[in-house]
C-alpha cells in the first residue's frame, strides 16, 4: 500500500493568527511519501509468510500480524486526524469508500478462486467448510467464526482452513468502523480555536486501549482463541500505532539521532519476537507488547529521521519491492500453502512449502498490476472516493453470493459396490466368542479393500454428526462441577432405578462408548451413570487447557467433583478412559512435572492412583486402553477425498496404538489388581487399522469413533466387562 505522511512545516516568522474558522479551513501539510513504513511492511509480509512456510529459525513470524496492525493504525489515523483539521469533521462515505477500494477487489478474487479450488481439489466435506468460512470473510467475520471453533473442543482439530489468514483483516474492517466514530465524538468533546483537540483524542484512544489490552491478557489465560482473533483484544495494537499518529507533530521535533536510535530499537525488538517466540509463546496478552513497541519505535522514531536509522536498510530496493506486494502476497500465499498438499495427494517438505509460499508471489504481483492498482487509482475513484461504497457492496454480494452457492453444492462421494453389513455379521453370531471372531476376520478383509461401499454407515458426509446419544452429557471446557450434567439426567441412564449402578467416567474419548455402555447396561439391568468432560483426563494429574497455554484447573475442579458424586452413588463398576496425551502431566503454573522422556510413567501412575481410588470407594474399576488414533488426520475427509482407494486412509498401528504408553499402564495397574481392557483388536490388525470395516465407517473426526461402529461392538464390551 502506498504510505504518505505529512512534511515538516517550513519555519515561519511571527505567523499571523488564524481566525477559529479559518484555522478549521487551513491547508493540510503536504503529504510525502514514506518509505520506511513501506519497508517495514515488508518486514511484516516476510516474518508471516516464513512462519507459514515453517522456515526453522522463524517460529514467532506470526508476530508480523502485529507489525500490521500497528501500521494500519498509524496511517489510518493520520488520514482521519487530518481531515478533521482541515474541515472540522470526517466525511464517512469517502473514507469508507476509499477503504473498500483498497481492500476488497483483491480478497474477493482470493475469496473467490479459493473456494472453487477447495472444491476442486478438497474433500466436499473440507469444501463444504471452506465455503462457509469463505461467506464468513466475505462478511468481515471470519474471526468471530475462528474463535467459537478454537473454543469448540470437537472441533479444535480441524485442518486449518485456506481463507484463515482472513481474520486479520476482519479484525481491521471491524477497527474501521469503530474507531472514526470515537475519534470524533472525542474531539468534538473539547474543540481548541475551533480545531479537534489532539489531547481528547488521545485521551480516548487511550481508555480504548487500556481496556482492550486488559482483555487481551485475560482473554489469553482463560479463552486463547477469542484473544487471538477478537477485535475487543487486538483494538489496543492498532490503537498504539494511532497514538503514534496523534503525536507525530512532536515526534517530528525529535534530535534525528533520537528517532535513528529508536527504529533500530524497533526493528530489533520485532526481529527478536520472531526468533524468540514459537507456537507454544502464550499469545497474545502481554508478548504481544515486543513486537506491538517495536512497530510503533519504528514508525515514530521514523518521524524524526526517516531516511536515517533503521530507515537506510527499509528504504532499499528490495524492501520497497515486497512492501508494495504485502498485501497481495498476504493473500495468496496461505492459499497456496494449504492447498498444495492436496493438489499433490501428499504433505510437503519444507523447502517445497518455502517454494511455494515464494511462488504466491506470482498471483499476487498479477493481483497488483491488474486488480489493485487499476482499481485503486482509477480517475472514478480519485475524484469521488464515495463511489467506492458501491463498489465495496458490489464485490461484497458478489462473494456472499457465490459462497452461498458453493455451500448449497451436494456433498457426493461415489462409492463401489455393496459391502458386508458389519453390525449383522457381528449380531448373527450364536455367541461372543464367534461375534469376536467374525469382526477379527471382517477387519483382516476390510485392511485389502480399496473402494468405499455405497452402504456405507454413517455415510461419509454426515460423520461428523454421529454422535453418541447420551443428550449432551459431555461437559463443556469451563464446567468445573457435575450438577449440570445431572440436571441433564445423565445419571439415569441405563435402567434408570435398577439397584446396580455403573459409572462412564472421562473425557470424550470415553465419551464415545456410550451407546455400547448403555446397551449393556440395559441388557444386564445396571443403571448408567455419563461422568465426561471435554478434555478432562480422569487421571490424578493436570494437563494444559484446550487453546489456553495454562493449566486445566477446571479439570481438577470437575474431577474431585465427580469422585464426590462416585463415592454417594456407591457403583459396582466403573469404566475409566482417557485420551493419549502426548505431552507430560503439568503443575498448577502449567509447567510440565516430568520431561517427555518419562511422561508415559507419570501418565501411567496417574492414571491407576486414580483406578486406585475408585476401588477404594467400592467400586470395581476398569482401565479402557485408549482407541487407535487418527493423530488428527480427519478420516472422514480422507475418505471423501479418496473414495477409490480408502486403503490410503487407514492408521498404521506403530503410530496409532501408542504401544508404550499402554505397555507403562499395564505395568502400574498389575500390581494394584486394577483391570486393564485394550480395544485395539477390535479395530486393527497387526499392522494397519482400516477406515471403513465392512460396511462401516470407523472415525467420525481426526479423533473419535464413530457411535455406528461403536454400536455393533456391543458383545465384545459386553464379555470384556462380564466375564
Amino acid at each position: 500500500m502506498t504510505t504518505y505522511y505529512p512534511a515538516r512545516p517550513a519555519p515561519a516568522r511571527r505567523p499571523a493568527p488564524a481566525p477559529p474558522r479559518a484555522a478549521a479551513r487551513a491547508e493540510p501539510k503536504q503529504r510525502r511519501f514514506r518509505p520506511d513504513i513501506e519497508g517495514l511492511r515488508a518486514v511484516a509480509v516476510l516474518l508471516v509468510v516464513a512462519d507459514h512456510a515453517g522456515v526453522g529459525r522463524i517460529t514467532g513470524g506470526y508476530v508480523g500480524v502485529d507489525v500490521f496492525f500497528v501500521i494500519s493504525g498509524f496511517l489510518i489515523t493520520l488520514h482521519l486526524f487530518r481531515e478533521l483539521q482541515k474541515t472540522g469533521r470526517i466525511r464517512f462515505g469517502a473514507f469508507y469508500g476509499r477503504r473498500m477500494v483498497r481492500l476488497l477487489p483483491a480478497s474477493t478474487v482470493v475469496v473467490l478462486t479459493t473456494v472453487a479450488a477447495a472444491w476442486a481439489w478438497m474433500s466436499p466435506i473440507a469444501a463444504k467448510a471452506v465455503s462457509i468460512d469463505a461467506l464468513t470473510a466475505a462478511a468481515y467475520g471470519i474471526n468471530v467464526r475462528l474463535a467459537v471453533q478454537g473454543t469448540d473442543y470437537l472441533s479444535a482439530e480441524r485442518e486449518p482452513s485456506p481463507l484463515q489468514h482472513f481474520w486479520s483483516l476482519a479484525v481491521e474492517e471491524q477497527y474501521y468502523f469503530i474507531w472514526p466514530l470515537l475519534l470524533v465524538a472525542a474531539s468534538a468533546a473539547w474543540m481548541r480555536r475551533g480545531r479537534p483537540s489532539r489531547l481528547s483524542a488521545a485521551l480516548a484512544l487511550t481508555g480504548l486501549a487500556a481496556v482492550s489490552f486488559g482483555i487481551c491478557v485475560w482473554q489469553t489465560g482463560h479463552a486463547q482463541p477469542w484473544a487471538y482473533f477478537g477485535i475487543q483484544a487486538r483494538a489496543w495494537e492498532l490503537a498504539a500505532g494511532a497514538l503514534v499518529a496523534l503525536a507525530a507533530d512532536r515526534l517530528e521535533r525529535l534530535p534525528a539521532a533520537v528517532g535513528a536510535v529508536a527504529t533500530w530499537a524497533g526493528l530489533v525488538m520485532i526481529v527478536a519476537a520472531a526468533l524468540r517466540y514459537s507456537e507454544t509463546t502464550v499469545f497474545p496478552g502481554k508478548a504481544a507488547l515486543l513486537p506491538v513497541a517495536g512497530a510503533a519505535l519504528v514508525i515514530a522514531g521514523g518521524c524524526a529521521a526517516p531516511a536515517y536509522g533503521a530507515g537506510v536498510l527499509l528504504r532499499t530496493g528490495l524492501f520497497q519491492w515486497f512492501g508494495k506486494l504485502s498485501y497481495s502476497w498476504y493473500l495468496w500465499h496461505w492459499p497456496l500453502l494449504i492447498l498444495a498438499p492436496h493438489i499433490a495427494g501428499q504433505e510437503l517438505n519444507v523447502w517445497v512449502r518455502v517454494a511455494v509460499a515464494a511462488g504466491a508471489l506470482i498471483p499476487a504481483r498479477l493481483s497488483l498490476l491488474l486488480v489493485e492498482n487499476p482499481i485503486r487509482f482509477h480517475p472514478v475513484f480519485k475524484r469521488r472516493p464515495r463511489r467506492g461504497l458501491f463498489l465495496g457492496v458490489t464485490t461484497t454480494a458478489l462473494a456472499v453470493g457465490a459462497s452461498v452457492i458453493f455451500m448449497g453444492l451436494p456433498m457426493r462421494v461415489q462409492g463401489e459396490g455393496t459391502a458386508q453389513d458389519t453390525a449383522a455379521v457381528v449380531s448373527d453370531a450364536q455367541q461372543l466368542a464367534e461375534a469376536r471372531q467374525h469382526l477379527l476376520e471382517l477387519i483382516r478383509t476390510s485392511a485389502s479393500v480399496a473402494a468405499m461401499p455405497q452402504n456405507l454407515v454413517p455415510p461419509v458426509t454426515a460423520a461428523g454428526k454421529d454422535l453418541p446419544q447420551d443428550k449432551g452429557c459431555l461437559a463443556s471446557l469451563d464446567d468445573s462441577a457435575t450438577a449440570p450434567a445431572v440436571a441433564l439426567g445423565c445419571d439415569r441412564h441405563g435402567v434408570p432405578n435398577a439397584p446396580t449402578t455403573v459409572v462412564l467416567f472421562g473425557d470424550s474419548h470415553t465419551e464415545q462408548w456410550f451407546d455400547a455402555m448403555d446397551a449393556v447396561a440395559k441388557k444386564k439391568q445396571w443403571r448408567l451413570v455419563v461422568l465426561a468432560k471435554s478434555g478432562c483426563t480422569p487421571a490424578a494429574a493436570l494437563t494444559i487447557k484446550i487453546n489456553s497455554r495454562r493449566a486445566y484447573t477446571e479439570c481438577a475442579d470437575w474431577r474431585e467433583d465427580a469422585f464426590a458424586l462416585i463415592k454417594k452413588l456407591k457403583p459396582a463398576l466403573v469404566l475409566l478412559s482417557t485420551r493419549t496425551y502426548t505431552d507430560p502431566p503439568v503443575n498448577g503454573q502449567g509447567a510440565p512435572t516430568v520431561d517427555k522422556a518419562h511422561a508415559d510413567t507419570a501418565w501411567a501412575q496417574a492414571t491407576v492412583a486414580s483406578a486406585t481410588r475408585l476401588a477404594q470407594l467400592g467400586a470395581r474399576p476398569i482401565i479402557m486402553q485408549d482407541t487407535p488414533d487418527p493423530r488428527g488426520v480427519s478420516v472422514p475427509d480422507c475418505v471423501a477425498q479418496h473414495p477409490a482407494a480408502v486403503q490410503q486412509c487407514a492408521l498404521k498401528v506403530p503410530t496409532a496404538e501408542y504401544a508404550a504408553r499402554k505397555t507403562a499402564i499395564e505395568t502400574a495397574a498389575q500390581p494394584a489388581g486394577i483391570s486393564v481392557l485394550d480395544p485395539t483388536e477390535w479395530f486393527c490388525t497387526d499392522t494397519l487399522c482400516p477406515a471403513i470395516i465392512g460396511n462401516t465407517l470407523v472415525y467420525r473426526d481426526g479423533s473419535h469413533v464413530t457411535a455406528s461402529y461403536v454400536k455393533l461392538l456391543t458383545p465384545l464390551l459386553t464379555a470384556a466387562l462380564t466375564g
